[in-house]
């Protein structure tokens, strides 16, 4: 490999990101996007778009404080959409962009993946104790 390829595969390497270096970037997206309530958040706007009151009934158990935290980082993320609209009472609407789509398919398939495996896991777990 001469100088030129192997700095450019060092380029390109970084550009993608390391999750296993402590101060890579896709770090706190992978927190963002494997949360708790980030999952949960992720799932409920899969089905479609919503209001945050119907996200709060729907992810239940989570504060309003938590889903707005978790909502902004989201959308920072470029995974949520949240559109105002102009109206009294305010009028807000949160869905997911065609990148959150995409993610939402990767997060549905895991929880898929636990929901089946439940059985497994709680038995590991005695097993285990």
């Amino acid at each position: 490999m001469t100088p030129s390829q192997n700095a450019q595969s060092l380029f390109d390497q970084w550009q993608r990101g390391n999750l296993m270096a402590p101060d890579c970037p896709s770090r706190p997206v992978l927190q963002h996007l494997t949360s708790r309530w980030g999952v949960l958040v992720m799932i409920a706007l899969a089905i479609g778009p919503h209001r945050f009151a119907e996200l709060r009934r729907r992810v239940g158990g989570i504060s309003e404080r938590m889903l707005s935290q978790t909502l902004q980082e989201l959308e920072g993320d470029g995974f949520v959409l949240r559109t105002a609209h102009p109206v009294v009472p305010p009028h807000v609407d949160y869905e997911l962009t065609p990148m959150g789509r995409e993610a939402a398919e990767h997060v549905l398939g895991l929880t898929r993946w636990i929901e089946d495996a439940l059985p497994r896991i709680i038995a590991g777990r005695k097993d285990a104790a």
